[in-house]
């Protein structure tokens, strides 16, 4: 997937050619939000995307409506800013739960499949989008045909030994890694600590992106959505510093989840892609346990040297993969 479009044609013209291209605004879980809906053709497949975070609309936002022709040639994709952030920011205080935001995806499937009864239906959910991807199609039925993921979370986010090995071996300071020794030991884990974690996982490894990997293309992606027809300037502000500065409730489930039972529940095909070095959503975790795992409509794909952010070569494989029937 080239990125962020075609040079043959505008922005401006990719939407103008859509059949359908537009803001619609739904009441998701109580709250009036907005997504972006954009497609070639109205008969396509539908795929709704979940995006990562929690609270990180990216790369695929509301800003991003007529940057992906080569997703919109054959799909009509939903962009939806979950609640808090981008173009739908809000507080997110901690009386919210991932069953809140499971919630709202339900609410949207529902309203999407009102607008396309007959067409298939693809939930695709990047990293925290991957919990409510999976926890939605395994509650209440939803119209979901298949579900493609990038980034599974599993269980033992951020506080497992992998993680630990990986920092341990990094070229650290002295001080930061009497800091992770302390961490390391620690029976109770507070947030302040986790995104410590995550930041070193960031700086001294490959977990988030794979160095050795292909092009990111991210930089060029922000300046469109920076461009966005769609956005104002606070809107993509909002995708970094938003609604979930102050939330601790959604970092606590997601440093405890365990969602290991939820995928014997799964009765829809559920295609699980993972970069090789990832290790924010443990590749060798996910791939170990699904495995063993006892359902064959889940199945696991390693993308060679990519990390728990895709890159070029990445967003083309997960091009290809929602292509599939």
């Amino acid at each position: 997937m080239s990125m962020p479009f075609k040079k043959s044609k505008s922005r401006k013209q990719i939407i103008a050619e859509n059949e359908i291209s537009e803001t619609r605004e739904f009441l998701l879980g109580g709250y009036p939000q907005k997504v972006a809906i954009d497609g070639k053709k109205r008969k396509n497949p539908v795929v709704i995307i979940l995006h990562g975070g929690p609270g990180s609309p990216f790369p695929f936002s509301v800003g991003c409506r007529g940057i992906f022709p080569e997703l919109t040639e054959s799909f009509t994709v939903v962009y939806w800013d979950q609640l808090g952030c981008g173009i739908n920011n809000y507080p997110i205080m901690d009386q919210f739960s991932i069953h809140h935001f499971t919630d709202m995806t339900r609410n949207l499937i529902i309203e999407i499949k009102r607008m396309f009864p007959k067409n298939r239906i693809i939930l695709f959910g990047m990293s925290w989008g991957s919990i409510l991807a999976l926890k939605t199609v395994t509650a209440i039925p939803v119209p979901v045909d298949r579900c493609v993921t990038y980034g599974q979370i599993l269980n033992e986010i951020t506080f497992n030994e992998e993680i630990y090995h990986a920092l341990e071996a990094a070229p650290m300071t002295n001080r930061q890694k009497k800091e992770l020794a302390r961490i390391r030991q620690e029976t109770g884990h507070n947030i302040k600590d986790g995104r410590t974690i995550m930041r070193w996982v960031q700086k001294y490894t490959e977990g988030y992106l794979c160095k050795s990997g292909g092009k990111n293309p991210m930089g060029a992606l922000l300046w469109q959505i920076l461009t966005s027809p769609d956005y104002t300037m606070s809107d993509f502000t909002a995708m970094f510093v938003n609604g979930y500065a102050r939330n601790t409730s959604l970092l606590k489930e997601l440093f405890d989840i365990d969602l290991r039972g939820d995928f014997e529940k799964v009765s829809i095909p559920y295609t699980i892609l993972q970069g090789s070095t990832d290790i924010v959503a443990s590749t060798a975790r996910i791939k170990a346990f699904t495995d063993q795992l006892h359902n064959p409509l889940v199945n696991c794909k390693i993308i060679d040297n990519c990390g728990h952010i895709p890159d070029e070569k990445g967003m083309e494989i997960i091009r290809r993969e929602l292509s599939l029937h």
